[in-house]
């Protein structure tokens, strides 16, 4: 979300979008509060700290490991207020293990990706760190029913051999599918929530992400291609829910939601799946994250998209 009000940022979440509130994140706040220092700050016994290259793993907790702990409990604070007595699903966020791995340098100054064992280590902490926080929730906001989302915008990158070296000159080896994968399957299982798994780059792998036990999939509905019609249809079919990034994540004059949902409906005409479907197996999300909108413009995006799936559900053909 844009801004660093984290009270007005809560406040936001909860009242655009009744049935499915979230935790925001307010990147604007600077390092610590942006997507890899949030999750660095969940990490467990690794501590990363800022770099003129960007995050560095570091032997102790340092001032920004500090800072991300102090917003994350600031964030928390303001969404427990805005949610007393709520029942209901809450979503909460963390960027996902392979992403981390692209992000940080380890203390040799290389990408942590290059390490097998540097990867299979953050993802152990990161699941660590994952449990203390939707123990956390929980116990601020007893009726909740979580649902964690982890943003993977690396792991196409990182499946391709497209991810850089820090030198930026060149780029790192492919990581095998299979073991991207595990990995994946390893923090999915060990959570016990519905986790979704977002990723707002092109060549998504859907099939994997589903092997590896998501719940739902989350994308950018302007980059798939008719050459992920399949994959999408097997997903649906097999109950995996399509979180549909339909609506601009930055300003746009867009105000009409069903239009705004055309081409999920041509999609579910061109697979021949049931309309009835539609309501049960599609959320309509922003294309993206909303930290580059304007305050009002992020409020006007989350209410679009709450009409945007109320209108697949009333109209579904």
């Amino acid at each position: 979300m844009p801004g660093t009000d984290a009270r007005e940022a809560a406040k936001t979440a909860v009242g655009a979008l009744e049935f499915l509130p979230h935790l925001p994140e307010l990147p604007a706040r600077g390092p610590g509060a942006d997507m890899i220092g949030r999750g660095a700050g969940l990490l467990v016994e690794l501590f990363a700290q800022t770099e003129p290259s960007g995050w560095r793993f570091a032997d102790r907790p340092g001032r920004d490991t500090r800072r991300a702990h102090s917003w994350l409990g600031e964030d928390l604070d303001a969404l427990e207020e805005f949610t007393q007595g709520y029942q209901g699903a809450l979503k909460l966020q963390a960027v996902g293990p392979w992403t981390l791995a692209a992000s940080i340098e380890l203390r040799s100054g290389e990408k942590a990706l290059r390490d097998p064992g540097a990867c299979r280590g953050i993802a152990e902490s990161l699941t660590e760190g994952l449990r203390r926080h939707l123990a956390d929730v929980r116990k601020r906001i007893p009726g909740a029913q979580p649902v964690l989302q982890l943003d993977e915008p690396s792991l196409p990158a990182v499946l391709a051999g497209d991810v850089r070296t820090a030198s930026g000159f060149q780029r790192l080896r492919a990581v095998d599918r299979q073991v991207a994968e595990e990995v994946l399957r390893n923090v999915v299982s060990a959570l016990d929530v519905p986790v979704v798994v977002h990723s707002c780059a092109p060549g998504v792998p859907i099939p994997l992400l589903r092997r590896a036990g998501v719940a739902g999939i989350s994308l950018d509905f302007a980059l798939l291609t008719e050459r992920d019609d399949d994959e999408i249809g097997e997903a649906v079919e097999e109950g995996t829910v399509i979180l549909a990034g339909v609506v601009p994540s930055t300003d746009t004059g867009m105000t009409d939601p069903a239009g705004s949902v055309q081409g999920v409906r041509t999609l579910w005409r061109r697979l021949g799946l049931s309309p009835e479907l539609l309501g049960r197996r599609v959320l309509v999300t922003p294309t993206c994250g909303l930290a580059g909108a304007s305050p009002a413009y992020a409020r006007t995006a989350l209410s679009l998209s709450a009409r945007a799936a109320q209108s697949l559900v009333d109209n579904p053909e």
